[in-house]
């Protein structure tokens, strides 16, 4: 397996008895890049990541993180945990010690932490630094998550599901921190329900269903959304019109000469990357 990669999987498998939630995904992701990984409840999404975390073991295929493999126990495991930052949907844990102290309690775990207070400072949590982990709200509790993922300095960083509670402008600060550590070198793997938070933050993007890897492509790509047909909408005689074309720009001219000028309320849009993975999902016709 190359070393380009921060994560290769060949052909990997999960089975719950007879049922198969992930049936032989391939995927591949490159050291340094922001890959966000998409698909319904119940796709085989969570399962996947929690194999590349090491807390499910595959039933079938290959996995390596870092180049090795998540299932090793021992200290050999203990020591690839340590290269890793997670980020889990939700954790209670601490609940009774300040955002301070579970911050600077988790740095004990690892060999090359990055500083507690400039990780309170990035995650917004400034504020509520005395404040104990049970008083925090939902909001300020996933900050806290986020912190406990990041303090450790990883190498790769798993984040699941990791501004559900943020308000919108909490939202654009974690994309903003997002974006320093991939600065930084770090490779992020992310799960969002959010489609505007994968296109504003990955560098590819995969969609699975049914335990199997649909397509991969950047968000600009994926399922063909560069070629997809245009809508063209304008208003005329009170009603708003609207047609679909692959050469907006020779309609727009177009209209633009039947009006001798501006064109009443013109919007040209292809599809967002939201309406593509409903239709590569089958939830849009």
């Amino acid at each position: 397996m190359s070393i380009t990669h921060a994560i290769e999987v060949i052909g990997l498998v999960k089975k719950y008895g007879s049922k198969t939630a992930v049936d032989g995904i391939d995927l591949k992701v490159e050291t340094g890049e922001i890959f966000a990984l998409l698909g319904p409840n119940g796709a085989g999404k969570t399962t996947t990541v929690e194999i590349l975390e090491g807390y499910r073991k595959a039933s079938g295929g290959q996995v390596r993180v870092l180049g090795f493999d998540p299932a090793t126990k021992g200290s050999a495991g203990q020591r690839w945990r340590n290269r890793i930052g997670i980020v889990l949907q939700s954790t209670t844990d601490a609940a009774d010690l300040s955002v301070i102290e579970t911050i600077s309690h988790y740095a004990n775990y690892y060999e090359n932490p990055r500083d507690v207070e400039q990780v309170i400072d990035e995650v917004g949590l400034r504020e509520k630094i005395n404040a104990k982990a049970r008083e925090l709200s939902g909001g300020q509790r996933r900050r806290l998550d986020v912190a406990l993922g990041i303090i450790g300095s990883p190498e790769i960083l798993f984040l699941d599901e990791p501004t559900t509670g943020f308000d919108p402008e909490a939202r654009r600060s974690f994309w903003e921190l997002i974006r320093t550590l991939k600065a930084e070198g770090k490779t992020i793997l992310l799960t969002t329900h959010y489609l505007d938070e994968a296109q504003e933050l990955a560098d590819r993007v995969g969609v699975i269903n049914n335990g199997k890897i649909i397509e991969i492509g950047t968000p600009q790509t994926l399922g063909g959304r560069n070629t997809a047909l245009a809508k063209v909408s304008w208003l005329e005689n009170g009603k708003q019109q609207v047609i679909e074309t692959k050469d907006p720009t020779t309609e727009v001219i177009r209209l633009n000469q039947r009006f001798n000028g501006e064109i009443p309320e013109l919007e040209v849009a292809r599809p967002n990357l939201e309406e593509i993975y409903l239709k590569m999902i089958g939830e849009l016709k």
